[in-house]
């Protein structure tokens, strides 16, 4: 599992066809709303970071990163009946930072996917709340042992969903 450095030649880019650009980020948006209403135990889970981290680490452009974080932010949150914006700033930082890092570290194999999902789950939850608290004024609350619990079960899942989207890239 180890995480190593690669010089900008040997960084593979990707790309998708435009109904999987379109189609995976609208379906974990459809899910992420549907499912914890059925089963709330998939309340903890967060389909469309997931999918922005993907697609982040996969094109490793962090302009496309930071459009695609922002873009599936603010969709969620146009579902979520919270104020926009407020994943839509999250989810961009973590879609910038997540392109970058993906320029920089081949996360190629599961142990990096699950140490890079870990870590941007937890980023993109600290954003979060601050976001809510500092600028909207949310009464939002912080527990560190079930952020902690989430993001290392999105980081799991994200593993799994990682390797099932891996089908879909198209080599530049």
């Amino acid at each position: 599992m180890p995480i190593t450095y690669t010089s900008g030649e040997q960084v593979e880019v990707y790309r998708f066809n435009w109904l999987i650009t379109l189609g995976i980020p609208a379906s974990a948006l459809f899910l992420q709303a549907w499912l914890p209403h059925l089963f709330p135990v998939f309340a903890m889970l967060d389909l469309p970071l997931l999918v922005t981290i993907f697609f982040a680490i996969s094109r490793r452009n962090p302009i496309s990163g930071l459009l695609t974080g922002g873009a599936i932010g603010v969709f969620q949150d146009a579902l979520t009946g919270l104020p926009i914006g407020i994943n839509g700033i999250a989810k961009t930082i973590v879609g910038y930072a997540a392109s970058s890092l993906g320029v920089k570290l081949d996360v190629e194999n599961a142990g990096a996917r699950l140490l890079v999902t870990l870590v941007f789950c937890v980023v993109h939850k600290i954003i979060y709340f601050m976001v809510a608290r500092g600028l909207v004024n949310l009464s939002v609350q912080w527990s560190w042992p079930h952020e902690l619990w989430s993001a290392f079960v999105n980081a799991i899942v994200g593993v799994f969903l990682f390797f099932a989207l891996d089908r879909f890239k198209l080599r530049t």
